[in-house]
């Protein structure tokens, strides 16, 4: 929330509370500007901090697939199918339409798969969730306004359609899988346009994305 531009709201909720309240703030990331925005309402506190090359993702596989072009994401992903619903997966693409889209695509030729973003009301996404959560839908299509709320101790395999563009994200939607020390995979659609950037999140996090493996579905 200190990062979506919910600031001023999360100021006036403070001067609403007694003055003696205890504050705790958790993040797998803290950007610089959010840090600067707890200034605001924690009051001397204590601060235990990971430094970003400390990061680590024990459990997680990351792999990428150079899928080269856009235009074929799509049919990668529904050679990859059988492999998502071994167990469940959670599929990151960057836009509300692009959910919407990719959702229409495959049940276009009979993949179940349910979607969820937020221009969906409230009641609806809690449907979702529940479906997603009883293991009665298999495959979500989201946003990274789902990123760090998804906590569904079945999802082992996480697959970036599109890389993100805010490299704090990746290590939030990847982490969706590999729960409570279970094991996960995070797979990697990589156009020649995203080199560069899944460059970038290796060196961030001092971490290494191999070529997604033949027998992938023997991972998860």
């Amino acid at each position: 929330m200190l990062s979506r531009g919910f600031k001023d709201q999360i100021y006036d909720i403070f001067q609403q509370l007694p003055p003696d309240i205890q504050v705790v703030l958790l993040s797998a990331t803290i950007p610089d500007d959010v840090m600067e925005v707890t200034t605001k309402f924690m009051r001397d506190p204590i601060k235990i901090l990971v430094q970003k090359e400390e990061l680590t993702l024990e459990g997680i596989k990351q792999f990428y697939v150079a899928v080269e072009l856009e235009e074929w994401k799509l049919e990668t992903l529904c050679d990859l199918y059988e492999t998502l619903t071994i167990t469940q997966a959670v599929i990151f693409v960057n836009t509300r339409r692009k959910v919407e889209w990719l959702t229409q695509r495959l049940h276009e030729r009979d993949f179940t798969v349910s979607a969820m973003h937020g221009d969906m009301d409230q009641k609806e996404r809690d449907v979702i969730m529940r479906e997603f959560r009883s293991g009665s839908s298999r495959v979500l299509i989201t946003t990274d306004l789902l990123a760090r709320g998804i906590d569904v101790q079945q999802v082992s395999l996480v697959i970036n359609y599109d890389i993100p563009t805010n490299r704090e994200n990746y290590i939030h939607r990847i982490g969706r899988s590999g729960r409570f020390g279970r094991k996960g995979v995070a797979i990697n659609f990589l156009t020649n346009d995203d080199v560069r950037l899944l460059k970038d999140i290796e060196q961030y996090y001092n971490t290494q994305i191999e070529e997604m493996p033949m027998n992938v579905a023997d991972l998860i």
